[in-house]
């Protein structure tokens, strides 16, 4: 018997998977939401979780309560096929944030103010300056590298503030950067804040994108496994294989 999805948050479709809320939309569909919060004066997060996302999620109570508290984009072929699985369709397009966000740059109606915050000193500056000359249209403010010492967070909020950003990109990975969006959204000003994991690193060269064909069937995993084995390895093979279990066991 398949799970019937629901609607909330603005009259979405949800689907429940793993105990993770995500919401259904298309690419088009996507950026004109972000479109729509990118504005006004509460801040609104965004998650986009793939397989590892929701591994890490059922260990880990506060994590699953944190992500309650955001709306979440679907990425790749993991949380497509346990779509399939407990609700007999995938989601319509693959939201993974190194093709959506750069995507929402480019198509977005607004002129954006934007600030980008995490990864190593060397990688943000690439990313920053790479950024600035592709999506030159929008208002680049600054970025921080995710390296400060977190008694500095309060300071480092104020100065976000003072920019008046309307979109904060954070990529700090899952789930660091969900639980500093949850705890410092508000004190940034910031009305959109996403996290976009390995972003930083494809804006800057330091890691290849997989080719566009392999990305069209949503197993980029398989090529970032094969550039980093013996980091990911236990990620994508155990974690994949642990996910499709419980997937399965949630069909009905």
């Amino acid at each position: 018997m398949m799970a019937s999805a629901g609607t909330l948050k603005g009259h979405d479709e949800i689907r429940l998977l793993q105990g993770i809320p995500f919401s259904v939309k298309t690419t088009g569909a996507a950026i004109e939401w972000l479109d729509s919060h990118a504005v006004g004066p509460i801040a609104t997060r965004v998650a986009i979780a793939n397989a590892n996302t929701l591994n890490i999620a059922r260990g880990n109570a506060r994590y699953r309560q944190v992500l309650s508290r955001f709306t979440v984009l679907n990425d790749g072929v993991g949380v497509d096929l346990a779509s399939r699985v407990r609700y007999g369709q995938g989601f319509p397009d693959n939201l993974n944030g190194t093709d959506l966000v750069p995507a929402y740059l480019s198509q977005s109606a607004l002129r954006l103010r934007i600030f980008m915050l995490g990864s190593q000193p060397c990688v943000i500056q690439r990313a920053f300056d790479v950024a600035r000359r592709r999506y030159a249209r929008h208002e680049w403010l600054g970025y921080r590298d995710g390296y400060f010492r977190w008694d500095d967070e309060a300071a480092l909020c104020a100065h976000i503030r003072t920019l008046k950003p309307d979109l904060l990109l954070v990529a700090m990975g899952n789930p660091l950067q969900e639980f500093w969006i949850d705890r410092c959204a508000a004190r940034t000003g910031a009305a959109l804040c996403v996290g976009v994991g390995a972003l930083f690193d494809f804006l800057s060269g330091e890691v290849d994108r997989a080719p566009l064909w392999i990305r069209r069937l949503k197993i980029e995993w398989i090529y970032r496994l094969a550039q980093e084995p013996g980091r990911l390895w236990r990620r994508y093979l155990i974690g994949n294989l642990t996910f499709l279990w419980h997937a399965w066991r949630e069909r009905c």
